[in-house]
């Protein structure tokens, strides 16, 4: 089981920090990530990161969008800077094994003025 948190609302330019904490050792997973769903929009990959430590971003956060793995918190953590409007989404963590992806329940994060 996959439990997010760390959503809220912010103002353009400021940051944010999600957390996916995991029933299991965050290290059995072959990978695991964040995709995003804005309203009336399809379910996008944001970052993802592999049992070896390899990041991959979306176009649209890179640079700005940073993941990594909390042994500490046994979660993967979502560090979001410099936040945008189009940031706004509902932000869901994954977890691979083998063939099989587990979804969180979600966290809102809304970017306004």
């Amino acid at each position: 089981q996959l439990a997010e948190s760390g959503g809220g609302w912010v103002q353009p330019g400021e940051s944010l920090r999600l957390s996916c904490a995991a029933s299991g050792s965050i290290f059995t997973f072959s990978a695991m990530g964040w995709a995003r769903q804005a309203p009336g929009g399809q379910r996008e990959m944001v970052a993802r990161i592999t049992k070896l430590g390899r990041a991959d971003y979306a176009d649209s956060v890179l640079g700005r969008f940073s993941v990594y793995r909390e042994p500490r918190e046994n979660a993967v953590i979502l560090e979001m800077n410099r936040l945008k409007p189009e940031d706004t989404a509902v932000y869901y963590c994954n977890a691979e094994s083998g063939s099989t992806k587990t979804w969180g329940q979600g966290t809102q994060v809304t970017v306004s003025s």
